[in-house]
C-alpha cells in the first residue's frame, strides 16, 4: 500500500544526473494553464454578434454589390453599365456636385464652431449651461431638425424665424414702405412724372415755403398700411412741405390731384429734396402722407420719391429657393454637430498640459499666438478625429436634404443617398442603378472609416 505524502511548503524542481534542473512536463506549452477564457468559449459568445452583423452588414453589401450589375428588372446582366449612368446622367452629376460642396464645407465650418465654443466655454463662468444648451440638438433626430429648419426658412417673416430677423434688422436701417406697383399720376395736369429709373420727381422745382402735392395711384389694397389716416394737404411754413397720397376715390367723385376726405395717405415712402442733382434732405412720409423738410437752404429744389418706394417691401430670403437651398440645409446639419463636435474637442482641450500654456504667456506669447502655436498643434488628433467624423456624416446625409427641401427644388439639393433612394424606392424603381449608387457611397465612405480606426488604435497602442 502505498503511502502519499503532502507537502506544505513548495517544492525542488526536478534534477537530472548533473544536479541542474529538468525540463519536465509542467513546463512545455501544452501543459502551461491557459489565462482566461478557452477559445471555444470566446467563439460561443462571439458567435450571435457575429450572426447578426452577417444578416445586417456583410449580406446586404454582397446582395447590393450583385444587384448592381443587373438591370430594373433583375433580370438581365449589364455588368458594369450601372457605374457608367452615374458619372453620365446630368441629374447625378448634380447630386455629386452636391455632395463634394457638403464634404467641403460642412466639417470644416463644424469643427471650427466647435473649436471656437470649446475655447470661449474656458473663460465663461456658466460655461457647463452653454455647454448644454449647444448639445442639446444632439438629442433631436436629423428628421425632426428637418422640420424645425423648414419652419425657420419659411419665406413669410411671420413665421420663418430667420427672414423675421433679417426684416427687423433691414427695417430698422431703412424706413421706406413697400408699394409694389404703385404709379405717379399721369397727365398734364398731375404735378408729378415718374423716371426711366422708377422714380418719381416733381415737374417743376420748388422752394422753400411751398407746398408740393404727390398724387399716386395703383396702391393694392393689400399693402396699404392699417395705420394710413386720411390725407391732409400740407400748409405752408418755413420749410418746404407736401403730402404723397392715395388719389383714388372708392366708388367715383372727387378731385383729380387734390387730397379728397375719402382718400388716404401713403405713410412710410421716402422723399427726397434734390439740388444740381444731388440729395440735399430726405424725409418720410407720416400717417397721412404729409412730410417736411426743415432748415432747407434757400434754392430751388426737386421733391422726388426714390424707385425703393415701388419695390415690394423687404421680406428676407427666400431660403428654400434653387439658389440657397444647399447653403440653407448645411446650416440647419452644422445646428445639430456644432455641440457633438464642441464636447469632443473641449476634452481634448482639457487634456493639454497647462504647463505649456503658461510657459507661452510667460515668455510674452499673445493669446492668439498661443491658441495658433500650441492650443491648436496639440489638439490636431482630436480635429482631425472631428473632422473626418463629420466627412463620414455629410456624405450620408439623407434626412435634412428630404425634409427641407420642397419637391420643386429638390433636384437642385440632392445628394448621394437621397438620389440613391429615390432611384431605388421612391418612384424610379430602378433597384440596379439604386443598388450602384449605394455601392458607390460605400466605397466614398470606407477610406475615411479606416482613417478614423486606425486613429483609434493608434490611440491606444
Amino acid at each position: 500500500m502505498a503511502v502519499t505524502e503532502r507537502l506544505d511548503g513548495p517544492q525542488d524542481p526536478p534534477v537530472d544526473d548533473t544536479g541542474g534542473p529538468t525540463s519536465g512536463p509542467a513546463d512545455t506549452p501544452r501543459t502551461r494553464r491557459r489565462l482566461g477564457p478557452s477559445p471555444t468559449i470566446a467563439i460561443v459568445f462571439l458567435l450571435p454578434a457575429a450572426l447578426l452583423l452577417g444578416i445586417w452588414v456583410v449580406y446586404p453589401i454582397g446582395y447590393s454589390i450583385v444587384r448592381s450589375m443587373y438591370d430594373s428588372t433583375n433580370q438581365v446582366f449589364v455588368g458594369l453599365e450601372n457605374y457608367g449612368t452615374i458619372f453620365s446622367d446630368a441629374g447625378t452629376l448634380k447630386t455629386i456636385r452636391n455632395n463634394l460642396i457638403w464634404v467641403i464645407v460642412a466639417p470644416i465650418v463644424v469643427t471650427t464652431i466647435g473649436l471656437i465654443f470649446a475655447v470661449l466655454t474656458e473663460r465663461i463662468k456658466w460655461a457647463t449651461a452653454f455647454k448644454l444648451i449647444v448639445f442639446m440638438p444632439m438629442a433631436v433626430s436629423l428628421m425632426a431638425a428637418g422640420v424645425i429648419f423648414r419652419l425657420v426658412y419659411d419665406e413669410d417673416p411671420d413665421k420663418g424665424v430667420a427672414n423675421a430677423i433679417m426684416t427687423v434688422v433691414h427695417d430698422t436701417f431703412s424706413s421706406s414702405q413697400g408699394y409694389p406697383e404703385a404709379r405717379a399720376r399721369e397727365g398734364d395736369q398731375s404735378p408729378v412724372a415718374a423716371q426711366e429709373d422708377g422714380s418719381v420727381v416733381t415737374k417743376q422745382p420748388v422752394e422753400s415755403g411751398q407746398t408740393v402735392l404727390i398724387p399716386i395711384v395703383g396702391v393694392k389694397p393689400e399693402v396699404m398700411p392699417a395705420d394710413a389716416q386720411p390725407a391732409v394737404a400740407a400748409t405752408g411754413g418755413d420749410g418746404l412741405s407736401g403730402t404723397v397720397w392715395f388719389d383714388f376715390t372708392p366708388g367715383g367723385g372727387g378731385v383729380n390731384g387734390q387730397p379728397d376726405p375719402t382718400e388716404k395717405g401713403l405713410p412710410g415712402m421716402t422723399v427726397e429734396a434734390v439740388s444740381d442733382g444731388e440729395v440735399a434732405a430726405t424725409a418720410t412720409t407720416a400717417a397721412d402722407g404729409s412730410f417736411r423738410f426743415d432748415g432747407l437752404p434757400s434754392g430751388s429744389y426737386e421733391v422726388r420719391l426714390p424707385q425703393e418706394n415701388f419695390t415690394a417691401a423687404y421680406n428676407g430670403l427666400t431660403w428654400l429657393g434653387p439658389t440657397l437651398i444647399t447653403p440653407a440645409i448645411i446650416g440647419a446639419f452644422v445646428w445639430v454637430w456644432a455641440g457633438f463636435a464642441m464636447v469632443l474637442i473641449a476634452a481634448g482641450l482639457a487634456a493639454i498640459p497647462r504647463d505649456a500654456l503658461e510657459a507661452a504667456r510667460i515668455d510674452g506669447a499673445t493669446e492668439w499666438q498661443v491658441f495658433r502655436r500650441i492650443t491648436v498643434p496639440l489638439l490636431s488628433p482630436v480635429l482631425l478625429v472631428v473632422f473626418v467624423t463629420m466627412i463620414i456624416n455629410t456624405l450620408k446625409v439623407f434626412d435634412l436634404v428630404f425634409i427641407i427641401a420642397p419637391p420643386s427644388v429638390q433636384p437642385e439639393a440632392n445628394v448621394i443617398a437621397l438620389e440613391m433612394w429615390r432611384v431605388a424606392f421612391g418612384g424610379g424603381n430602378n433597384q440596379g442603378l439604386g443598388s450602384a449608387l449605394a455601392v458607390f457611397l460605400l466605397i466614398l465612405v470606407l477610406p475615411f472609416m479606416i482613417m478614423n480606426i486606425r486613429r483609434f488604435k493608434r490611440g491606444e497602442s
